[in-house]
């Protein structure tokens, strides 16, 4: 990594296309090569403005409705995402090499695709939102902040773009995402042997597909050096929460926590009509959109744990359940809520609903570090709770076969992904900085063993919460819970 411009690593790309911005960052740059446009022959002459051209993602200057400056992505700071960098570096051996593959465009039928959704630990170090890219981040020395980044990305190609959409290309991958060498992917074959021929070790995901410049790498014999998994360092280092990403992962859950309560207030006759209602209010208030398929179930199919099929019609005297959630800068949030189809708690509804409200209280509770818990730890607090609360009710349930009725675990790892840090285990204690779900759910299926004016009834309720010292954050507040307040929306 280069540190002789600190200023350019603080305040990156976002340089004001003045003589004085070109003059600061023309040390990085050599022959005519253009700081986006600007053109440098050892120092300042002519200059095009960024707002003028044209990138494959947002960047300030184009897009300042979405990005503040200083950002990469919405929220996150080109030194946040260099500081990501450098902790992966200080996290491997010496003499190593992380080699991360960007995601691969995605195809539903024929010619038609998926929108693009970036690998979340390229993503997570890059902010790099376009696909067919390789980053190489080089430990170079036993300090923070030593190490080098290189990239490999698609070139400019104004008819290619013409097709396709518009792309970053390579001067963007430096003067932009701060690589300190940055070349067309074309070259990763030819250039990528000769980067990592002195490399003692290298942290990587072999999941390329065969013809990509990784896959060829890997596939010559005896031309490697040793490799090792690169997921268990990258779930270390993205487990625990930057302030920025709690705040946009806060943002998700304050937007969709509210279009979920709007969605309680109306009546729906149609699981697809609610479906697309939270979809669209997602996005037109501010999030990127959905973070996942959401759950819409009326009745008996609020039993099924992740029914998204979403295609029946709700009937009066059932539970409507919805698990949803929007993201924000690629931050999601994860809620489920229960509640009447008519907008009043029949007496078994009710019972049922405080029943599983009454633990998922305690549980958010205890997502505190000074609790000294972890995930099953509070799994196992949750399942004995929905024991003693079920039996108050007239369930005849115990510890042996709570899991009939509460078959999944309380609560999950979220952050980029709506499973973060996959692999990262649920036996590790909570300290600030851990992001999760609690979500306790009861599931009476047609069962003669359960009293009978329960059966058909399905209740999850679930928010996304972040760890603190002596208290939870609770990131999706705003979805009502409590059961005066479900039934006060439709009196509204």
């Amino acid at each position: 990594m280069k540190l002789s411009l600190p200023s350019f690593r603080s305040i990156p790309y976002l340089l004001r296309p003045t003589q004085t911005a070109c003059k600061r960052v023309s040390s990085r740059l050599t022959g005519s090569q253009t700081c986006r446009g600007l053109t440098h022959r050892g120092y300042a002459t002519t200059y095009v403005s960024a707002a003028d051209l044209q990138f494959g993602q947002p960047v300030h200057e184009t897009h300042p409705h979405v990005l503040k400056s200083g950002e990469i992505t919405p929220g996150i700071t080109a030194q946040e995402y260099a500081d990501r960098r450098a902790a992966l570096a200080h996290s491997m051996t010496d003499g190593s090499v992380a080699v991360l593959n960007a995601a691969s465009l995605q195809y539903k039928s024929g010619a038609v695709f998926h929108p693009y959704r970036q690998e979340s630990n390229f993503f997570w170090l890059t902010g790099w939102m376009e696909g067919d890219a390789v980053a190489l981040i080089q430990k170079t020395g036993p300090n923070l902040g030593d190490y080098e980044f290189r990239m490999f990305v698609k070139r400019k190609d104004p008819r290619e773009e013409q097709w396709s959409g518009y792309r970053n290309g390579v001067q963007a991958a430096e003067d932009v995402f701060n690589a300190d060498e940055a070349f067309e992917n074309s070259k990763a074959e030819t250039l990528l042997p000769k980067l990592l021929s002195t490399a003692k070790l290298i942290y990587t995901e072999t999941q390329a597909p065969p013809g990509n410049p990784i896959y060829n790498f890997f596939a010559r014999a005896n031309s490697e050096p040793a490799k090792t998994p690169l997921f268990p360092v990258m779930n270390k280092l993205r487990a625990i929460k930057s302030n920025a990403e709690v705040t946009n992962m806060r943002r998700a859950g304050q937007i969709s926590g509210r279009v979920i309560t709007n969605a309680m207030r109306k009546a729906w006759t149609k699981e697809k009509d609610l479906h697309a209602f939270l979809d669209y209010e997602f996005t037109i208030n501010g999030c990127d959109g959905p973070a996942y398929i959401p759950v819409v179930a009326g009745g008996e199919r609020g039993s099924c744990i992740h029914y998204t099929v979403n295609n029946n019609t709700f009937k009066d005297g059932e539970f409507i359940m919805v698990d949803a959630g929007g993201e924000y800068g690629t931050y999601i949030t994860d809620i489920s809520r229960t509640w009447p189809v008519n907008g009043k708690f029949s007496p078994a509804q009710r019972d049922l609903y405080e029943a599983v409200l009454n633990v998922q209280r305690t549980s958010v509770a205890l997502c505190r570090e000074s609790a000294n818990l972890s995930l099953d730890d509070i799994h196992g607090v949750t399942t004995r709770g929905l024991v003693d609360q079920l039996k108050l009710i007239g369930f005849d349930v115990n510890m042996s076969n709570i899991s009939q009725l509460f078959p999944h675990h309380v609560g999950h790892y979220i952050g980029l992904d709506v499973h973060d840090c996959p692999g990262y285990s649920r036996r590790e204690k909570l300290r600030r900085g851990h992001c999760v779900t609690i979500e306790p759910g009861v599931y009476v299926l047609n069962d003669e063993r359960w009293p009978a004016h329960f059966r058909g009834l399905g209740v999850r309720i679930e928010d996304s919460v972040c760890v603190d010292d002596d208290s939870p954050y609770v990131l999706s507040t705003e979805a009502v819970k409590e059961i005066n307040d479900i039934e006060a929306l439709r009196d509204s």
